[in-house]
């Protein structure tokens, strides 16, 4: 998924290409401005990535690795300003790296602060060392050193921390997860779109930075949800799209002002912020049936769940009503929900 919004916002001449050693990275050589890459809403953040044949971190204090460091570091802040900066590295508080802290602070202005600064450095050794710890030994005399990577985030926090975001709600879908439930559920300018239990709003905001709806609707029957729902639609610059309901997204009597929708998210609670487990059955059934009721036909619904077990068995029960079109695993601190890709069936 980001692979394709990479190739849409950045256009490449060379598509991005997984990182050694990791399943969760991709590497792009961009020639553009910088700055287009804090457009990308899937990733979770952008690093400009040096490397260097050096066997030690102290090598970086000299001469031209010091150079090339300083020279990303002022990339990231053209691209977004920071004030400070701080090292994610094993032993980031040994001599070499407060020596490095000083020369960058020398060169940049910046300060170094290695709880909180904005500007973040990750140190690590290159891609032949990551995975297993390895001995010399067990790599062979006369094996290649892998060198050290350095890695500046562009930026001065994570592309996942919207600056939307103006309130905070319990159990928040991540907006990166939300971003990549948009492109799944497709973006269309005549969409009449709807979020059941919309929360705090982050799939509507999602949805509508992404691109123009015909109508935007988000229900929810808790007033602090909808509460931080229009403060984060308003730091957006959204109220006047979107029409916030309150009222219970699973009753069959729901004024859903707009119905039919083409598309309908959702992000039902899985009991550790909100709701329980016992009644996790029921509140999924009661969304397949609600979102059918007011889904056009042929239309979509993408659910996010970590009741995955349930999700399953609800859908089983709900053959007749959803035809699934894509399920994807996601990463959630810590977690593993999934997120089902739905087709509205016909009648018989």
């Amino acid at each position: 998924m980001l692979a394709a919004e990479v190739a849409e916002v950045l256009a490449p001449t060379r598509p991005p290409v997984p990182v050694p050693g990791r399943d969760d990275a991709l590497e792009l050589r961009h020639t553009g401005p910088l700055a287009d890459v804090l457009r990308l809403r899937t990733a979770v953040a952008a690093f400009v990535h040096l490397h260097f044949d050096v066997p030690r971190p102290r090598s970086l204090t000299s001469g031209d690795h010091l150079a090339r460091i300083v020279d990303a570091v002022y990339a990231s802040l053209r691209a977004g300003g920071s004030s400070s900066f701080r090292f994610e590295a094993a032993g980031s508080d040994s001599a070499v790296f407060l020596r490095l802290a000083d020369l960058i602070r020398e060169a940049t202005g910046l300060q170094h602060d290695d709880r909180d600064g904005q500007l973040v450095i990750r140190v690590r050794r290159g891609a032949a060392r990551r995975g297993p710890e390895r001995s010399g030994a067990a790599r062979g005399a006369g094996a290649p050193d892998p060198g050290w990577d350095v890695l500046v985030r562009v930026g001065p926090r994570p592309l996942s921390a919207r600056t939307w975001r103006a309130a905070d709600y319990p159990g928040a879908v991540n907006a990166t997860i939300a971003a990549a439930m948009v492109r799944l559920g497709g973006v269309t300018a005549s969409d009449r779109v709807l979020n059941l239990m919309c929360g705090s709003g982050t799939l509507l905001v999602e949805r509508l930075l992404t691109g123009p709806t015909e109508a935007a609707v988000g229900v929810d029957n808790a007033p602090e949800a909808l509460t931080a729902a229009a403060a984060n639609l308003d730091a957006a610059a959204l109220t006047r799209r979107v029409t916030l309901v309150e009222a219970d997204a699973l009753a069959t009597d729901a004024d859903l002002t707009g119905a039919p929708f083409d598309v309908v998210y959702a992000d039902p609670p899985w009991g550790t912020l909100h709701g329980s487990h016992a009644t996790a059955a029921d509140v999924h059934g009661g969304l397949l049936r609600a979102a059918h009721r007011v889904t056009k036909e042929g239309g979509t619904l993408v659910v996010l769940t970590h009741e995955i077990t349930v999700m399953e068995r609800c859908l089983r029960e709900a053959d007749a009503l959803w035809t699934p079109r894509e399920t994807v695993r996601v990463f959630a601190k810590g977690h593993h929900p999934r997120i089902y890709v739905l087709g509205k069936r016909s009648p018989a």
